[in-house]
């Protein structure tokens, strides 16, 4: 399938969507006052930082709703304006926090849901109107609402989009597109179904195997084995490892994303040498800036005296949990939670460890004087923040009382 050629077909179809329906204005103070925070505004104009009884609170420097986001949720507020009447469908979550989905849920926007691990799009109809969520939607997806007759809505952030042109251009020179990312997240399902041959890294380690199969070679059925979901169909590493270009997942660790990228440039290098360097190794930056600036904040924000860290956003957001592990790599005690709900009541937190389940920690807050590091998600609001600081001072201060 040409994949580009679709993707313009579409974009020139009158069904399909992409800059709001003019309703900006109304939607702009809906979404001020069911998201944004006077709260967080003043801890802004205050250094980041506020203080109440025992408790000090340093909010990272960049946190919450980026502008990708924000776009996203705008425009599926505008649907529904636009659309009074219709049956609208998500395909997925709009973005991963609980609270957004659950408001839009209230406004009778429909999710797709998902069976046997696969969406049922049956309950879709010809004349729907369908949402492509934050994080995109397969070629497939698209191509199927569009056969169908369908009024397609499209929020995809301006950063997964480039991503998708990026492994368009690996295509286009018969490279293999090199993922960095989790093979059955939504945003890199995505980018995978616009490329040709891929390969889905999870990490340095797994960047680090395939690099020594291309430079030795190895088993290849347990290379197969090892990456049977996160690759093409038909893939074959001693043929398709041969050229090569570097893509990632929008909210993957910066950090870690640069430190794949070298590695493939240096083992190409080492295996082509410098004159066909070019013809074997592709490499675009990628790397979303939002991405890139919550958790440049995180780092300054951990090299700060901190006795906690309470990190919010979805439990299956991507650049959350890679916000949790920045603190987790410090050693700070660190909470991930994806609402001010799972805080109380008493001294108790409902959390998130790093791949791990929910679990309940009573007491979390120490006594005496504390200093607690917040950040959270892209994906959530400052309304959301709020609701959880607000909460860790009930708990000092009932704290106190009881004391």
């Amino acid at each position: 399938m040409d994949t580009k050629a679709f993707k313009r077909s579409l974009q020139q179809s009158d069904n399909y969507h992409r800059k709001g329906f003019g309703h900006e204005e109304a939607v702009a103070g809906q979404l001020k006052n069911e998201y944004q925070s006077s709260l967080i505004q003043q801890i802004r104009e205050n250094n980041y930082t506020l203080s109440r009884g025992e408790v000090t609170i340093r909010l990272a420097e960049a946190f919450g709703f980026c502008w990708g986001v924000e776009r996203a949720v705008a425009m599926a507020y505008e649907t529904r304006q636009h659309f009074p009447t219709e049956r609208i469908w998500i395909t997925n979550e709009i973005i991963h926090n609980p609270g957004v989905n659950q408001r839009l849920k209230e406004m009778e926007v429909g999710f797709i849901e998902v069976k046997d691990g696969r969406k049922d799009f049956t309950i879709v109809e010809t004349g729907d109107v369908v949402i492509l969520p934050a994080f995109g939607a397969s070629v497939q997806e698209m191509q199927l609402l569009n056969d169908r007759g369908c009024t397609i809505v499209d929020t995809t952030c301006p950063w997964v989009s480039k991503v998708w042109n990026t492994v368009e251009k690996h295509k286009k020179g018969s490279h293999t597109s090199i993922i960095h990312g989790k093979y059955n997240h939504e945003e890199t399902v995505a980018t995978s179904s616009f490329a040709g041959k891929y390969l889905v890294v999870l990490n340095l380690d797994e960047a680090a195997y395939v690099a020594n199969y291309i430079l030795n070679q190895g088993n290849r059925n347990e290379f197969m084995a090892k990456f049977s979901h996160a690759c093409s169909q038909g893939f074959d590493p001693d043929k398709d490892l041969e050229k090569i270009g570097i893509a990632n997942q929008t909210t993957m660790l910066k950090g870690e994303t640069e430190k794949i990228g070298k590695l493939f440039e240096r083992t190409m290098l080492k295996k082509y040498g410098p004159l066909t360097l070019n013809e074997h190794f592709l490499s675009f930056n990628t790397i979303c800036d939002a991405t890139q600036e919550r958790q440049d904040a995180m780092f300054g924000l951990v090299d700060q005296k901190l006795d906690l860290m309470v990190v919010i956003g979805g439990y299956n957001s991507s650049n959350t949990t890679h916000l949790q592990e920045i603190a987790i790599e410090r050693g700070i005690p660190s909470y991930h939670i994806d609402s001010a709900e799972r805080i109380g009541p008493g001294n108790r937190i409902v959390h998130k460890p790093l791949h791990a389940d929910l679990n309940l920690t009573e007491p979390w807050l120490p006594d005496g004087f504390i200093t607690v590091g917040v950040t959270s998600g892209a994906s959530t609001p400052d309304k959301a923040v709020e609701d959880a600081i607000e909460r860790i001072f009930e708990l000092k201060v009932a704290a106190s009382v009881r004391g």
